[in-house]
């Protein structure tokens, strides 16, 4: 059994949406994803899908999308991402019943792999606009939606913290932490979400949402104060599914 993490396949089978103008990467991605996972991952494994899965605005447009991933290899544990429009956030206990065994949708909630606790929230970063000099360096952004993103920040940071406090009272001590939102913004070297990695002893952070060369160093990547931090942005992947334990 092993642990596998991907994020962001902005699936479209039902609305038109096409990504392949976003880059070449995303030439029939649909099909890579197909591929990969089918090469890679067992039925045994476990598959966090760290948000953004489809362009569907509601359940109806998303089910051929939600249809696609059940069919994927694995025990598939969904994350929301800032697109995912079908998935009302206070309505997960409803997307459980409807989908499990196929798909677990991971909100205020946990998951298990072997003796670690699966964790995780949609997170939030505060993304600009920014003003910016002619070197390409930040100089400045409008206060009053930094504050407005710092509200949305701590409202997911409530979230996160209410699946780290559902594992630990059912006795976990170990810890898989998942984002869809880099845990810090272009501005940070540290955040919310880095602090209660490092207050509850998480050993992974995998988030994704980085998208094109440009953004994916936006966060933090590798090492970083005893903890592995994994970007798993299916373009920077170029879709390939990245093991986080064996």
């Amino acid at each position: 059994m092993a642990l596998y993490a991907l994020g962001d396949m902005h699936l479209a089978f039902s609305v038109d949406k096409p990504m392949d103008k976003f880059g070449r990467v995303w030439r029939k991605h649909e099909q890579k994803i197909e591929k990969n996972c089918g090469r890679m991952i067992q039925e045994r494994d476990i598959f966090v899908i760290t948000g953004d899965h489809s362009w569907g605005k509601n359940r109806a447009e998303a089910s051929r999308d939600l249809d696609f991933i059940a069919a994927l290899p694995g025990k598939k544990i969904l994350l929301r991402g800032n697109h995912d429009m079908f998935w009302d956030a206070k309505k997960t206990a409803a997307l459980n019943r409807e989908y499990e065994p196929r798909l677990h949708f991971l909100q205020n909630n946990y998951y298990t792999y072997r003796d670690y606790a699966l964790v995780g929230t949609k997170g939030y970063t505060f993304e600009g606009p920014f003003y910016v000099n002619a070197g390409g360096q930040i100089i400045g952004w409008n206060s009053e939606d930094e504050e407005h993103a710092q509200k949305l920040v701590q409202r997911e940071a409530e979230r996160l913290r209410t699946s780290f406090e559902a594992a630990k009272a059912a006795g976990f001590r170990k810890y898989i932490m998942f984002l869809h939102y880099p845990p810090t913004s272009v501005l940070e070297n540290e955040s919310i979400f880095t602090e209660m990695a490092e207050e509850y002893g998480a050993e992974h952070v995998v988030y994704s949402h980085c998208h094109g060369e440009k953004r994916f160093a936006d966060s933090i990547r590798g090492m970083h104060h005893g903890i592995h931090y994994h970007l798993v942005s299916g373009d920077y992947l170029n879709f390939k599914p990245e093991k986080i334990l064996d």
